[in-house]
């Protein structure tokens, strides 16, 4: 399958195109950024859904049901899922994940697992790519669940148009988490497991931080917290219809697109920090960084000349 027949069947909807897209994404081939540009045009459609929270607040059995709901819509849904360990090994894709397997066998839902691979705030680095190869595919919306590592999970932002934060009863760890500063990512609270004891101590907490934020008060959106049960099979509907609401809310107040330019600014400037990355990696072996280090590590050498240094020899600096 040459490159731009796989261009040409992925703006088909042909999953099989698709999957190859992706694959050539995860694997970083030279080329990818020409085949994405390609698709650039055909982007910017698709509703993005950022599902984020703690560890073992039940984000996987929560994008499973809401797909449910999504295709009881007739929607084509996309979803990545990032795991923190490599997919090779198994780790989590063979425990949480294997949840979403009951939707491998719908042809218009398309779902993504892909390793973190050290990653800071809680995406793969090629997270982005692959959203725009589903957008371009048609699919709409596309729900990322992050690896759920705490605070850093504010990447979400820069690629998600809606952000859940799954909190879970009797997890003080979920509040801690908000506390320091996952509040401010919020568009909608999910207090999952809604069916055990402890939910509307939860409920009552996340209404008493939304109460003190005053910076949150000012905004026209206001929060929802609004309780969910795999188990009992209850407010998922409620769910869409907020995660609905909201992107209704975006477009007529102007901020769809305020979001979508911050997004592409933060897009830009990681692609050239990728290529600086890059640069250096062509000009500095592995011995040389070792050298630098131990320099550093004994005070012989500081790393601010050192910094100097490389960007002159990348061309960054006269």
């Amino acid at each position: 399958m040459s490159v731009q027949n796989i261009i040409e069947r992925l703006l088909s909807g042909d999953r099989r195109a698709l999957a190859r897209m992706v694959t050539l994404i995860e694997n970083d081939v030279p080329q990818v950024q020409r085949y994405l540009a390609e698709l650039h045009p055909h982007t910017g459609r698709a509703q993005i859904i950022g599902v984020t929270g703690a560890p073992g607040a039940g984000k996987s059995t929560l994008v499973t049901r809401l797909v449910r709901e999504f295709r009881k819509q007739g929607r084509r849904v996309g979803v990545v899922a990032i795991d923190p360990s490599s997919p090779f090994s198994g780790g989590a894709i063979l425990g949480d994940r294997i949840r979403m397997m009951e939707l491998a066998g719908d042809p218009d839902v398309f779902i993504r697992s892909m390793a973190s691979r050290g990653s800071l705030g809680g995406l793969a680095a090629s997270t982005r790519d692959v959203v725009h190869a589903l957008d371009a595919a048609g699919y709409d919306p596309i729900i990322i669940e992050t690896v759920g590592t705490g605070q850093a999970e504010v990447e979400v932002m820069r690629t998600a148009q809606s952000v859940l934060v799954v909190v879970a009863p009797g997890m003080g760890d979920d509040i801690q988490a908000i506390k320091a500063g996952i509040l401010e990512i919020a568009d909608i609270f999910v207090v999952s497991k809604a069916d055990k004891p402890g939910a509307d101590q939860t409920v009552a907490e996340l209404a008493m931080l939304l109460s003190l934020d005053s910076q949150r008060r000012k905004h026209a959106w206001r929060i929802p917290i609004l309780r969910t049960s795999a188990l009992k099979d209850q407010g998922l509907v409620e769910l869409v219809n907020a995660v609905q609401e909201h992107q209704l809310h975006l477009a007529e107040s102007g901020q769809l697109g305020e979001r979508m330019q911050r997004q592409g600014r933060s897009e830009l400037t990681m692609l050239i920090q990728q290529a600086v990355a890059r640069a250096l990696q062509t000009v500095v072996s592995e011995e040389e960084w070792q050298a630098f280090s131990e320099a550093i590590a004994r005070r012989e050498r500081d790393p601010y000349s050192i910094a100097q240094e490389l960007e002159a020899r990348i061309g960054l600096k006269p």
